[in-house]
């Protein structure tokens, strides 16, 4: 019954955004992982319609909120408003209090703004005037930037992207997918048409048996192995964090829960690998525009040549 929630899901995103089918599958894994997503890529490449397709195949209330310049914080988590007729200041929820958040151009924000998400995605809280208020769960944050425009921007601080479970990439569909692409787009959005396929009650679910995947202390080992050689590299200045690592062990949990297995194998290590670390990771001496790429052959290298144990 899990595996056909899994394939569901699969299934629904993928019939309106052709040709990426290891990024939707990455994205679920982050889903049930419970983790957040960073899209970054070029304008027009389809990160709003992912993200759109998933919250409609969830059945979730989603939130898309563009981070401009002039955003308040108050603009995104609420504000607690006075009543004159109680006396009383009442809170009014803002648009973080939903299921999934499009937090569309994250990086045209101020910093302000960005640390605003801090506790929503570590702790799926927010504080406002000295009050706790919890948000809905699930709750994803599902944020978008592009890396190859600098002017007018805030580059997301290191604390803020270790908050990511993952940065992905959706890149150039094939040209046979796009020519699909251009087909299915003449009558209208092909997102628009669809339906939910699961609850948020079952999401919840396979959130929570995603935590009971088995991971041998051989493999965590190697994890931290790995983690070690990216704080000791030549090349990179900052390595991958402890909460790094936990993050890294719940995609692999999740992507061994997606192939039905209730133990993880090194290839779900390896896969989830740069999606997970990439991100976290900051070189010596490279400029931002080719950071990342840089950083993930350095994680690419690393899990190719470091032993798996047996």
């Amino acid at each position: 019954m899990n595996q056909q929630l899994v394939q569901r899901i699969l299934a629904n995103v993928e019939s309106a955004v052709l040709g990426k089918s290891e990024v939707v599958r990455l994205c679920t894994a982050a889903l049930l992982g419970g983790g957040h997503i960073l899209l970054e890529d070029a304008p027009g490449l389809g990160k709003t319609s992912l993200a759109r397709a998933f919250a409609r195949s969830l059945g979730c209330q989603f939130v898309r909120m563009q981070f401009t310049p002039d955003l308040l914080p108050s603009d995104l988590l609420g504000a607690a408003v006075y009543r004159p007729a109680t006396g009383d200041f009442e809170f009014r929820e803002g648009p973080i209090f939903t299921n999934i958040l499009l937090a569309d151009e994250i990086n045209r924000t101020t910093p302000r703004n960005q640390s605003a998400l801090l506790e929503a995605m570590s702790e799926r809280q927010v504080s406002v005037e000295g009050v706790t208020h919890a948000l809905p769960q699930p709750f994803l944050v599902l944020a978008t930037q592009n890396p190859r425009e600098f002017e007018g921007t805030y580059p997301l601080p290191e604390n803020q992207l270790d908050r990511f479970m993952m940065c992905l990439s959706v890149g150039y569909p094939e040209r046979r997918a796009e020519l699909e692409i251009l087909q299915r787009h003449r009558t209208g959005q092909p997102v628009d048409a669809l339906q939910p396929v699961v609850t948020v009650a079952e999401v919840l679910e396979l959130q929570r048996q995603v935590q009971q995947v088995r991971v041998e202390e051989s493999l965590a080992g190697y994890m931290l192995d790995v983690a070690e050689k990216t704080r000791n590299h030549p090349e990179l200045s900052l390595g991958v964090s402890t909460r790094g690592v936990l993050t890294w062990y719940r995609a692999a949990q999740a992507l061994a829960f997606m192939e039905g297995r209730e133990y993880v194998i090194p290839d779900d290590i390896k896969r989830s690998a740069v999606p997970v670390l990439a991100h976290r990771l900051v070189s010596r001496g490279m400029l931002a525009e080719g950071q990342r790429e840089r950083c993930g052959q350095v994680v690419q290298a690393i899990v190719e040549t470091l032993p798996v144990p047996g």
